[in-house]
């Protein structure tokens, strides 16, 4: 199983820059990402969705920003953490509603 490398920010950044940079001296943009990868010393589809990414972000591409990502990540997050908060109330709640009906029952 490959173990995936992470890549400081700046990599990135200088890698997308690189491709959108030089991508008019090559026949398409898949070469001057093949040519920028090579470099970089990255795969070309990890480059290609960091370029990708970035069109979004400056509207080029259609498709959810990097902030609306980490928007909705957040989101989940909370989600799960309420559906969680919930369920244990849920139980709580017949926990205590068992207790209350047992009360009654010995007196």
């Amino acid at each position: 199983m490959n173990k995936s490398k992470k890549y400081a920010p700046e990599v990135i950044e200088r890698a997308v820059r690189m491709v959108l940079e030089c991508q008019d001296e090559h026949e398409s943009q898949w070469s001057a990402i093949r040519s920028v990868a090579a470099k970089m010393g990255c795969n070309c589809d990890t480059l290609r969705r960091w370029v990708r990414q970035q069109e979004k972000d400056l509207g080029q591409r259609p498709g959810p920003t990097s902030m609306d990502m980490a928007r909705i990540k957040e989101l989940e997050r909370e989600v799960k953490e309420l559906r969680r908060a919930n369920e244990i109330l849920k139980v709580a709640s017949a926990f205590f509603a068992q207790a209350e009906l047992d009360r009654r029952i010995k007196n």
